[in-house]
């Protein structure tokens, strides 16, 4: 795929889908595998337009969601679909302030020679989010390109549609399987792994430790059955903590993330990694000493094997 911070000189014809895309959800694969699908049938290069960032960090820093992806796991994602092309504006204040008619003519008339346009149907663009599918149709019209709207995703019986919004909501609550379900995948952090303290190992229970970023959405502290996937693409089953490790520190200012890896013995320092959520296990507390929170990771441990069988 290629990827580009402006529209490449002398592109294809394309059919393209704008978006920020947070998560890349099952609503948002619907509107991405729909470009791919239309420009397969239309001899059109399937392109996607996104951002550096998410766009509330310059227009309203201080109530910026924490994101779902990072820009390295959206590409991924993006190119698993099958875009061939994939435009990552910078959002800066002159992005922020262009009108929606303008983006228009320049990114994706001009720029990206757009033949059909795909959008959700409660997409908003441009200066003040003036923009709409209304505004994309009507430019449409004057320039020549068609534009097609997907409804938003909502399984049955489900209290709202999927949204990057309902997601954050679910793994707040450490809902993670419901997180999974919006996202047609688990939920997953990347990150290197950085030296502990040890005392896992001093229990028996030896961990990978990740440092929680703090622009990025986490499940809530707790304890979970997930999956440790190795630079070296090696997967294993694991029982993961998130949170200040009550037990051993009384006022910890921040939540860590520890994985304890399942039949793994080795060496992880410095290797960039990946950890998905499969199933909610328990809530952090404090345990009376290292006995008692011993015999509770042990369970926490065989809980979690027993969950990663079932899905693998």
């Amino acid at each position: 795929m290629l990827v580009s911070d402006s529209p490449p000189a002398g592109s294809p014809a394309s059919a393209v889908a704008v978006g920020v895309f947070d998560g890349v959800h099952v609503g948002h694969q619907q509107i991405l595998s729909r470009v791919v699908q239309r420009a397969a049938a239309a001899g059109l290069c399937p392109t996607v337009v996104t951002f550096d960032t998410h766009p509330a960090f310059t227009l309203r820093p201080q109530n910026a969601p924490l994101l779902l992806t990072d820009l390295r796991q959206k590409l991924a994602l993006f190119d698993d679909l099958g875009l061939q092309q994939a435009v990552v504006l910078p959002f800066e204040d002159r992005l922020a302030t262009t009108p929606a008619e303008d983006f228009v003519s320049r990114v994706l008339v001009e720029g990206l020679a757009a033949k059909l346009v795909v959008a959700g149907a409660d997409f908003h663009f441009g200066a003040d989010r003036q923009g709409s599918t209304g505004t994309l149709r009507v430019a449409g019209a004057r320039w020549g390109f068609e534009v097609e709207t997907v409804d938003l995703h909502h399984f049955p019986n489900a209290p709202e549609p999927v949204s990057s919004t309902a997601i954050r909501r679910a793994l707040a609550g450490s809902r993670v399987a419901d997180a999974a379900q919006m996202l047609g995948r688990p939920y997953a952090i990347r990150g290197t792994v950085i030296e502990g303290d040890r005392r896992g190992v001093t229990i028996g229970f030896p961990t990978a430790n990740i440092p929680v970023a703090t622009d990025r959405a986490w499940p809530a502290d707790g304890v979970y059955a997930g999956l440790f996937c190795d630079s070296d693409d090696a997967r294993y089953g694991c029982a993961i903590n998130i949170g200040r490790r009550p037990t051993f520190f009384e006022h910890a200012e921040h939540s860590i993330l520890e994985a304890h890896l399942l039949d793994f013995d080795g060496d992880l320092y410095g290797h960039d990694v990946q950890v998905e959520f499969l199933r909610f296990l328990r809530s952090e507390r404090r345990f009376s000493g290292i006995d008692e929170l011993a015999a509770q990771l042990k369970k926490d441990t065989e809980n979690a094997r027993r969950i990663v069988a079932e899905i693998l």
